[in-house]
């Protein structure tokens, strides 16, 4: 196995790039985590009333948990590491890649479904992008890419600034929500019926809430892009996932309980339908645009990190040695492009679903696959005896999790997992060739 400092010296341009500072890791994390999907759930959560919001405790709990282990994972490691390594590591590289090529592919899975939900709020006041949905996310996918093909330091400069551009729509119907509440008091709510809650019904609406809370682990995963990742990876992953996770209780829980369930669960745009409702119009308009840069940056950080798994990988000889090509200034172009490429097949092969039909799936696919990664690494941290109480406490929410995604989501993840076998025979059989060509040089005979 190829240790981080060998990794380092096999791409010397790398090493030289200008790295994300404490800042823009944390930017990178929030941008991750706040895309689409928060601007999204509350129509697929309305139905569910109270049970979405003790879905959404749940769901932040074992969120910060897992985040908490993957923060506590990489300030044990020796130097800049992937979430692919550190199940390498422990269980060999056969799982290493299992685990890296499932991420990669929910990287861009999640390329995909975010930058459907950037066009859905776009549509609200660009009506010409919704007549054409999938062609105008194919076009977000390829405008971002161009972005994080500039450079490191471009693609975390665009980041936060759409950062600090998508936290508006949030505090807005934040400070919102509380202007009620002190005007109409506890009447605002729908009132607590405890019949209607349910051990199915908040374990469906947390496998929901969980699609708006993936993301956390984008700094783990670009460690070798981060300075000093063993002091700021740890500090910004979960300072991320908590300031995302206070964030989207308040909202979504208050959008879902102040509005009719029914009018929410047809909006293509609850954020705005609340503001609308509560103030007017205008600045609901102004909501939508700025729920859609939300949405883009999300895919900046996405295509970032998808790009970045590939080439980590690459570099242990997980994927072959063609993903592991970067130009000048450090971007791993070939396995940037692939992503890109796939991301916008995934969009397009899907253009005749309805919006919502194809988001909720997409989601549901995307969390899926990613809890192969959070469970993998929990039982790392088990297995090494680090952060033991969070590691049991985030196991346990994985396995719950993926019941609550369903069957078919669930079974899909799977599938799309081992799909990736063939791909890593190919990188063992360059290795093996490497080997063998190095012994006929110096002169060994070939056993």
């Amino acid at each position: 196995m190829t240790s981080s400092a060998s990794t380092a010296t096999a791409s010397p341009v790398r090493a030289q790039v200008r790295k994300l500072g404490l800042w823009m890791t944390v930017a990178l994390v929030i941008g991750n985590m706040i895309g689409s999907g928060v601007f999204l759930l509350p129509a697929s959560l309305a139905p569910f009333g109270w049970n979405a919001v003790f879905g959404w405790i749940i769901t932040i709990a074992g969120a910060l948990c897992l985040a908490h282990v993957l923060a506590r994972l990489t300030a044990a490691a020796d130097g800049p590491i992937g979430p692919a390594e550190l199940v390498e590591r422990s269980f060999g590289p056969v799982a290493g890649f299992l685990i890296g090529f499932s991420f990669w592919v929910s990287v861009w899975a999640g390329t995909a479904t975010i930058s459907i939900g950037a066009v859905s709020y776009a549509a609200s006041f660009l009506p010409v992008l919704g007549e054409h949905p999938a062609l105008s996310a194919a076009g977000v996918i390829w405008a971002v890419t161009l972005v994080n093909l500039m450079g490191t330091r471009s693609a975390g400069g665009f980041q936060v600034l759409t950062t600090v551009l998508k936290l508006t729509p949030l505090i807005v119907v934040a400070v919102l929500i509380f202007v009620v509440l002190g005007r109409e008091g506890g009447a605002a709510i729908k009132p607590f019926a405890p019949e209607t809650l349910s051990l199915s019904g908040i374990n469906q609406a947390a496998a929901i809430t969980l699609w708006a809370m993936v993301g956390f682990e984008a700094a783990c995963a670009a460690s070798g892009k981060i300075e000093n990742p063993a002091r700021n990876v740890p500090r910004a992953t979960f300072l991320g996932a908590l300031l995302c996770g206070v964030f989207y209780f308040i909202v979504c829980s208050g959008i879902a309980l102040m509005l009719p369930a029914d009018e929410v669960a047809k909006s293509n745009a609850p954020f705005e339908l609340f503001v609308a409702t509560f103030w007017s119009p205008g600045p609901a308009a102004f909501v939508a645009l700025f729920a859609a840069i939300s949405a883009v940056g999300a895919v900046n950080g996405w295509v970032l990190v998808q790009g970045e798994v590939p080439y980590e990988m690459a570099q242990r000889r997980l994927m072959p040695r063609w993903f592991g090509g970067t130009a000048k200034n450090g971007v791993p172009v070939r396995a940037l492009i692939i992503a890109s490429i796939l991301a916008s097949v995934l969009v397009l092969a899907n253009s005749s679903r309805t919006m919502g039909g194809l988001f909720t799936f997409m989601a549901l696919l995307t969390t899926a696959v990613t809890l192969w990664l959070y469970l993998a690494c929990a039982v790392v941290a088990l297995k090494r005896r680090i952060a033991v109480p969070a590691a049991v406490a985030g196991l346990l929410f994985g396995i719950w999790s993926l019941w609550g995604a369903g069957f078919e989501a669930s079974g899909y993840s799977f599938l799309l997992m081992i799909a990736g076998l063939p791909v890593y025979w190919w990188a063992r059989r360059e290795g093996a060739g490497q080997e063998t060509s190095g012994r006929e040089r110096e002169g060994e005979p070939i056993c």
